[in-house]
């Protein structure tokens, strides 16, 4: 599985994850000229921004320790720019991280509220 293949099962896997937990999707893969989301979920009035880190094996660390201090400023830039853009007015806004192993099934670890 190529570096792009990887990362699009990735987000599958995350975005059945947060469906089995009763969100819906909002939005998969939402661009702008300044950059991308990967994963927006809504569940009753909770909006969340989800970036998703996948490794291809079991690793020493997660995707998580891949989302820097600066990655997480960009991405409620981009949030931002999402509401401003979308009709969505949520009462609460989350920021999530999820770490996807690729093993023989997807294991996803979810970091909510992780910044």
């Amino acid at each position: 599985m190529d570096h792009l293949a990887v990362g699009v099962a990735g987000e599958r896997a995350a975005l059945s994850h947060y469906l089995s937990l009763g969100f819906e999707e909002v939005a998969r893969n939402w661009r702008c000229s300044f950059g991308e989301l990967d994963l927006v979920v809504l569940r009753e009035d909770l909006l969340v921004f989800c970036e998703v880190k996948t490794r291809r094996g079991h690793g020493l660390s997660y995707g998580f320790d891949a989302v820097t201090p600066s990655k997480m400023t960009k991405l409620r830039r981009l949030a931002e720019l999402f509401l401003l853009e979308s009709n969505l007015r949520p009462s609460a806004v989350r920021f999530d991280v999820a770490s996807v192993e690729m093993r023989e099934r997807p294991v996803v670890t979810l970091f909510a509220d992780a910044f």
